[in-house]
């Protein structure tokens, strides 16, 4: 890991429940993200004097997180020959440093990077009947090591694909590696290098699973709390492919996440960007889309962003929403082919999807006005505090 972080990747797991198995765009526009050669001087936290602007004067802590969509590597196993995704890693200088080799410096400036992986790290042979069975060998964890992922949701509907073997052939891979996972086997926790401690739980919706998840998710958080957590991010693998919107059934889930003690919940399944609510001060994001996606060479959509949180922790232990924004990206570095490398957009792409996610907004509102105040975020690319 390159970012400066010297506490120990400690994975716990809880186990909770209720629980079920189952051209780039000009960074320093953006905001904090420095010049090369001044990383070279001093860490992305460091002010010109030496000192670490994430602790404020009050003895309060400001925590950057980062979140993407769906990272999928490696192929299909059930599929003859080189997959697509390999294809292109033979093409590439970087190796397997390549796919999220345009957004290293973005994730090596924050606390926590926290990803959907979706697929599998094993080299087993066995695979289920799905439609897709992705796996990629275990040596491939260096994608995610290399840019600075220290976290991942391990809850999705391509876990599984090698079955019980290759769930845990992933699940020690990450370990090995120092990335924290949350899934079916429970939460995980992240500790950051001032002393922040970050709780994770991730779930699936899929085979009347709701009833379960309202019934355990309080205790769940509430686990988190006891375990000294300040932040608790709360991931969903939910809603229905290619869809913009989410339904009638993520929303109130959503919302009855927050009310249950979570400070962000996270969203993937559909491959889409979805709006961002704030539901009582706090981020519903229904869902971050494709990111570093293998499992299509061609997608119809190439949209997709990096959505950032700051949060502020304070010595009682109260946590406050400091600032947020989003990063407009393109899932390739190629404009009509997925190279699989997720690449910020150039000013005017970034503005078309900005314009793109207020549309959406629309859509949303109108379609639950009826449930009561429905208030979505705007998108700002700028953090609105500089420190």
């Amino acid at each position: 890991m390159l970012k400066h972080i010297t506490a120990a990747l400690a994975a716990f797991f809880l186990l909770l429940p209720g629980s079920v198995f189952a051209e780039s765009l000009d960074l320093s526009k953006l905001g904090d993200i420095e010049e090369a050669e001044q990383w070279e001087e001093r860490a992305w936290y460091q002010r010109e004097d030496g000192s670490d602007w994430r602790v404020q004067d009050d003895g309060s802590v400001i925590v950057t997180i980062s979140a993407t969509g769906d990272v999928t590597i490696g192929g299909d196993t059930r599929k003859s020959g080189k997959s697509v995704f390999d294809k292109q890693l033979a093409k590439e200088e970087l190796g397997l440093d390549f796919p999220l080799s345009n957004v290293r410096s973005i994730f090596e400036a924050d606390d926590l990077t926290l990803v959907n992986f979706e697929g599998t790290l094993t080299n087993t042979k066995s695979a289920t009947k799905n439609t897709y069975s992705f796996a990629a060998p275990p040596e491939y964890v260096q994608v995610l090591t290399s840019a600075g992922v220290e976290a991942v949701s391990l809850e999705n509907n391509h876990v599984m694909d090698h079955g019980d073997a290759g769930y845990r052939d992933t699940c020690q891979t990450l370990s090995d590696a120092g990335i924290v996972y949350s899934g079916h086997l429970g939460a995980s926790a992240y500790t950051t290098d001032t002393g922040v401690k970050i709780g994770m739980l991730a779930y699936q919706t899929f085979n009347g699973n709701y009833k379960n998840i309202y019934a355990s998710i309080e205790s769940d958080i509430q686990s988190l709390r006891d375990a000294g957590c300040s932040i608790v991010i709360v991931s969903y693998h939910w809603g229905e492919e290619k869809d913009y919107i989410p339904n009638e059934r993520q929303v109130p889930l959503g919302r009855a996440t927050i009310d249950a003690g979570a400070d962000l919940v996270i969203g993937h399944h559909s491959h889409r960007m979805n709006p961002i609510e704030i539901y009582k001060g706090k981020y519903i994001c229904y869902s971050l889309g494709n990111f570093s996606f293998a499992g299509n060479s061609k997608p119809d959509d190439m949209d997709t962003f990096i959505y950032q949180q700051r949060f502020r922790v304070y010595p009682d232990g109260t946590v406050e929403n400091a600032d947020m924004r989003i990063i407009p990206c393109s899932i390739s570095s190629q404009e009509k082919v997925n190279d699989f490398k997720p690449t910020p957009k150039d000013t005017d792409a970034a503005q078309a999807l900005l314009s793109r996610m207020e549309e959406l907004n629309a859509k949303f509102e109108k379609a639950f006005s009826k449930t009561g105040v429905v208030a979505v975020s705007p998108y700002q690319t700028q953090w609105t505090t500089s420190y």
